[in-house]
């Protein structure tokens, strides 16, 4: 068995777990009606052992402006923010062509479903994707339990500048299962089942260089940026890791475009597995303080909005030290 390789799950060689489901999926894993997903790994017992890793209270915000990127990517809409006088010192805020998908944000389980099974996570059809209170796999279903555990920081941009590496992060650059291994060896990281794993490529630190007409240009696909390695090895170490979720800084999770041979890891990790994907997550802060202290790991709280079959949100995330 390999390292970490939680004894009561299946590898992924042993995948799938229902007899007539498709390849590589962990359909019926929690059950036939399940709609979280590898979230069922954040048992209280990992979210205590989490909290116990705080030292200094320390607190890092990992949502980016809502207002960023400008102009949106892959066509998506730009918040409009109003600020409503009511009457005499007392206003409200109205958000018009709020797209919780625009700046940082999880996937939710119906943002992508599997092609080939044409079926979303557990399953389910498009047709169930209501909207109404029959709806399946919605946010809802995460933001009612809220997301807690240990959060670990992959720093690789940071480990690539000191291996010599170099790459723009605003052009498709795979990050391998091997040099995962090497950032976390060097970071002294050892995973655990139910970690939340975040990547961190550089890609905002990148866009935030740009000038607003570079970043206009930008905003027209076709879109390539750096991201994990898409195919059957990363596949293997995120499942065999048992994460519990999976988030990155930059526009997917995975190097972008997808590969032509290997597709779009989304189809899986959503779709085959329900296994949250975080992308435009701002860990620029959080990894200069992981480099100061050298402490990488943390308690990670997320409270997705409570959205009746909500495709995706806004993670409103933190990283406590």
């Amino acid at each position: 068995m390999p390292e970490n390789v939680h004894p009561a799950l299946p590898r992924f060689d042993e995948l799938p777990v229902t007899p007539g489901a498709p390849p590589h999926s962990a359909w019926g894993l929690w059950g036939p009606d399940d709609q979280l997903g590898t979230l069922n790994l954040l048992t209280p017992e990992r979210i205590a052992a989490a909290a116990r890793l705080i030292q200094t209270g320390k607190r890092f915000a990992l949502n980016w402006s809502l207002e960023l990127p400008s102009p949106p990517l892959f066509g998506r809409e730009a918040l409009q923010h109003t600020i409503k006088q009511r009457r005499h010192l007392v206003n409200d805020d109205v958000y018009h062509n709020f797209n919780p998908q625009s700046s940082s944000q999880w996937d939710g389980l119906t943002h992508y479903g599997n092609m080939t099974a044409q079926r979303f996570y557990n399953g389910v059809t498009q047709a169930q994707i209501t909207g109404g209170p029959d709806t399946r796999n919605g946010i809802q279903v995460w933001a009612r339990k809220g997301i807690a555990g240990r959060g670990v920081l992959l720093d690789y941009q940071r480990w690539a500048a000191a291996q010599g590496i170099a790459y723009s992060p605003g052009e498709r650059h795979e990050i391998s299962v091997e040099a995962l291994q090497a950032v976390a060896q060097a970071q002294g990281i050892q995973f655990l089942p139910g970690d939340i794993l975040l990547v961190r490529s550089g890609w905002i630190a990148w866009y935030i260089s740009l000038s607003q007409p570079e970043r206009e240009a930008l905003a027209p696909p076709p879109h390539t940026a750096v991201g994990l390695a898409q195919g059957e090895a990363t596949l293997r170490f995120l499942w065999d890791q048992h994460f519990a979720a999976v988030a990155g800084d930059a526009i997917a999770f995975e190097a972008y475009p997808a590969h032509p041979q290997h597709g779009f890891m989304h189809e899986t990790l959503l779709a085959l597995w329900g296994m949250p994907i975080g992308e435009l997550f701002d860990l620029e802060a959080l990894a200069e303080d992981c480099a100061a202290d050298g402490r990488y790991a943390g308690l990670f709280t997320s409270a997705p909005l409570n959205t009746l079959g909500g495709v995706a949100s806004p993670p409103n995330a933190m990283f406590i030290k």
